[in-house]
Formats: C-alpha cells, sequence, structure tokens
C-alpha cells in the first residue's frame, strides 16, 4: 500500500510539473494582434502560420485596412494585413525568421514589411527561402531600407 501510494505522488508531481510548464511557455509566446480583412484568405494562412510558429495571435477583421495602416505608419509599405508585435508593426507575409530577428535586434525603426502581394511567403504559397525581401520601415519620411532576405 505504501509502495502505491509512492506511485500516485509521483505521479501527481508529475502531471502538476507539467500542467505548469505548459502554463509556462503559454504566458511566454509573443502576443501579436493581426488587423486583416474579414474576407481575405491569405490571411488566415498567415494567421494559421504565426500561431503553428509559437505566436498568439488575436486577428480583428477591418474593413478599412488603409486606415490602419496609416494609423501605423505602413501606408506606404502596404500588403493586406497589419500586425502589432512588441511595439512594432509587422506589414504583410513576413516570415517568423525576420519577426524574431526584429525583436531580438530591437532596431529604432516603425517595423519591417514584405510589401504587396509577394509570392513564396508564408501564406502565399510555397516558402522559397532567399527570395523575399523584408523592409526595414524608419521613423518619419524616410524611405524603407532593406531590413533582411528571407
Amino acid at each position: 500500500m505504501k509502495r502505491f501510494i509512492e506511485i500516485l505522488v509521483l505521479v501527481g508531481l508529475f502531471t502538476a510539473t507539467n500542467v505548469f510548464a505548459v502554463g509556462i511557455q503559454r504566458t511566454d509566446a509573443t502576443a501579436v494582434t493581426l488587423y486583416k480583412s474579414p474576407s481575405c484568405g491569405c490571411c488566415e494562412k498567415y494567421v494559421d502560420y504565426l500561431r503553428e510558429q509559437g505566436f498568439v495571435v488575436q486577428a480583428i477583421n477591418q474593413s478599412d485596412m488603409s486606415t490602419i495602416r496609416k494609423r501605423y505608419g505602413m501606408a506606404h509599405a502596404a500588403s493586406c494585413h497589419t500586425a502589432l508585435i512588441d511595439g512594432y508593426v509587422v506589414e504583410g507575409h513576413v516570415p517568423v525568421r525576420a519577426i524574431r530577428k526584429l525583436l531580438r535586434e530591437k532596431p529604432a525603426i516603425v517595423g519591417i514589411s514584405a510589401p504587396g502581394m509577394p509570392q513564396h511567403a508564408p501564406g502565399m504559397g510555397e516558402e522559397i527561402p532567399g527570395s523575399l525581401t523584408i523592409y526595414a520601415i524608419p521613423k518619419g519620411d524616410a524611405k524603407p531600407t532593406v531590413f533582411s532576405v528571407e
């Protein structure tokens, strides 16, 4: 009987440890607020992509995306959705590698963009590494510069 109780205690500790660890992973995940058109299928694919990569995404349907882009400084580098991540704006189908670089380096910019509807980007068909230019969007009226090639 004593051995049975020891086993139950160990199982309980194992279960509690796993529940605690899962809770930590969820609270450590990077939160994303993503504005998108309610009828855009590629935006939904991008939301799924971010979630698969461990981001916690709140997708907000917005009929007037031009207002959102203007509000967050992305009117001149527009794509089909605008995401807010840890104080930065991420416009369009930006690969997670570039987002993680942005969050790691923390440059003094508004954010990054994959303008337009680029092929080979997440949510836009098969990704081909090295085929997608991501632009850094500076503060003020300066022109975008290359942030990375993904």
